[in-house]
């Protein structure tokens, strides 16, 4: 099966959230005085936007597991949970787009089938 265009797209967007993220956490990882996790957590509520930040992603990644779940059975997806983890353990920005990839190419199947 051949990518579509919204296939590529979501790749290449679950791409640039792996690298954009990932970037700037082994930065912080690699400059900080005290690189462990616990401190990095606490980085995160160290300023008003970084805490405003945090709540808005907090509420978009409760809304897509909100929708996703329900959406990921309906489809019968394998493997649905992988993303929870994806999305805690890597970065939201990177696990979202790419669930999108793998539920157009579900759908696609699925229309196959019918």
């Amino acid at each position: 099966m051949q990518f579509t265009t919204k296939q590529i797209i979501y790749l290449l967007l679950a791409v640039a959230g792996l690298i954009g993220t990932w970037y700037f956490n082994i930065k912080f990882f690699i400059t900080a005085d005290d690189p462990s996790l616990l401190n990095y957590i606490a980085q995160t509520r160290t300023t008003f936007p970084a805490k405003s930040f945090n709540i808005d992603l907090l509420i978009c990644l409760l809304t897509f597991f909100a929708w996703y779940i329900p959406e990921a059975i309906k489809l019968k997806m394998k493997n649905w949970w992988v993303f929870i983890i994806l999305s805690y353990g890597i970065a939201f920005a990177f696990a979202f787009p790419l669930f999108l990839f793998f539920r157009e190419r579900k759908m696609l199947r699925n229309q196959m089938i019918s």
